[in-house]
């Protein structure tokens, strides 16, 4: 893992509220007691970065990574060729990331209110049974309920930012080679729609279900007239199976489906389901033009562009930021709770560092941890042009976000 940051060693670990757009900047563990930790770290553009913080999120990490030992987390960084110093320093760096961030976002006008960050709490908070399970929650990722609404509100700041600029509209001949890109996972898409009945309703769906194949109803129809789902105001229509994620029954139900087949009854957590393939598409052997593909494919396809576009451009000024900014890290100070002789861990072998994204003490990660889907959705990073996933419809036979 020689190639790997500390971040990246404690999102391997799942302790990604940590990792908030890439930044390890919470203070789970106290430190007050111990020396060295007194003062600045670090300065950008006149913001300090306290020592404390610093060695917090070390402390944080050695926490969740089970290595509090002091011998443990010795032979962790002979293992990963890290040094105390080379620890430190990529914190920092995070930790400036951080504050360019802040920086960036307050130059924008981008803002975050606490109606906002409370929200997204509010949201976690409903995942567990108690307020004590909660705590419990948080204390497993070494954080207070105030240093997980910082992570937060600077994950939403970093995504306000990136909203913030404005990637390059693609072209169509973009498009067209991204598609010719990644078409062939499309294959075989089927689009389809239905019909949701309440799950006590069985006698209602199989009564509609005669009268569709003996072709007295119009399905699309008795969508509109049946259907539970805000779907059936289009006719059931809730699109391609590979631009939308539905629940494991509707999936195996549409599978055995051909174009224009209707499906028996369908029961799954939402009810009953009579299921209609509308539509399949089979990838050319040549892709030459848009013209080829359905136009919510190419919708899709220039969406992801524009928002990779966005990204870059976003990443572009964050390396200017830093490359800008005026940068002092002080010296390492003595004392330091994670700082030792390296000496004695040194090996002929330590150098032969896996390139495995796993770490010591990954399996004592807790049960009910603070997970990065926890702060979200919020992070930048999602947008990449290796996938083109779209935002689900509000049709109820989605799987919930």
């Amino acid at each position: 893992m020689k190639a790997s940051t500390i971040a990246k060693a404690v999102c391997a670990v799942s302790l990604s509220a940590l990792c908030v757009v890439s930044i390890t900047a919470c203070s789970g563990n106290s430190t007050s007691g111990s020396k060295g930790i007194e003062g600045v770290a670090a300065t950008v553009n006149g913001a300090e970065i306290q020592e404390k913080d610093v060695t917090d999120s070390v402390e944080s990490i050695r926490s969740q990574m089970s290595l509090t030992d002091e011998d443990a987390w010795g032979e962790w960084m002979a293992k990963y060729d890290y040094t105390p110093e080379k620890v430190r320093e990529e914190v920092i760096d995070s930790l400036v990331t951080k504050e360019l961030i802040i920086q960036g976002a307050e130059e924008k006008g981008v803002t975050v209110s606490d109606d906002e960050v409370q929200s997204y709490v509010d949201q976690m908070k409903q995942n567990y049974a108690s307020d004590d399970k909660w705590n419990e929650a948080l204390q497993a990722v070494g954080m207070t309920e105030d240093q997980y609404k910082d992570n937060i509100k600077t994950s939403l700041l970093q995504q306000g930012l990136l909203k913030a600029f404005e990637g390059d509209d693609p072209s169509d001949e973009d498009v067209l080679s991204y598609a010719q890109t990644y078409i062939s996972s499309y294959d075989g898409a089927k689009r389809s729609s239905h019909i949701l009945f309440d799950a006590d309703d069985e006698a209602t769906a199989q009564s509609v279900l005669d009268q569709i194949n003996a072709g007295t109803l119009d399905f699309a129809e008795a969508a509109k007239t049946y259907s539970k789902d805000s779907s059936g105001q289009n006719g059931g229509d809730v699109g391609w199976d590979k631009l939308n994620s539905f629940v494991s029954e509707y999936t195996a139900g549409l599978a055995d489906l051909s174009k224009g087949q209707v499906s028996g009854l369908v029961t799954s957590s939402y009810g009953i389901h009579i299921i209609k393939c509308t539509d399949e598409f089979h990838a050319p052997a040549e892709l030459t033009s848009l013209d080829q593909l359905p136009s919510e494919f190419v919708d899709q396809f220039r969406s992801s562009l524009k928002s990779s576009n966005q990204s870059k451009a976003y990443q572009q000024w964050l390396s200017d930021a830093k490359e800008n900014a005026d940068i002092e890290i002080k010296d390492m100070p003595s004392g330091l709770p994670y700082d030792l002789d390296m000496s004695k861990y040194q090996s002929d072998d330590s150098s032969d560092s896996s390139d495995s994204s796993s770490t010591d003490g990954s399996s004592s990660s807790a049960d009910n941890e603070v997970s990065a889907a926890d702060a979200s959705s919020t992070s930048g990073d999602s947008t990449s042009s290796d996938s083109a996933s779209s935002d689900n419809s509000e049709s109820e036979t989605k799987k919930a976000a």
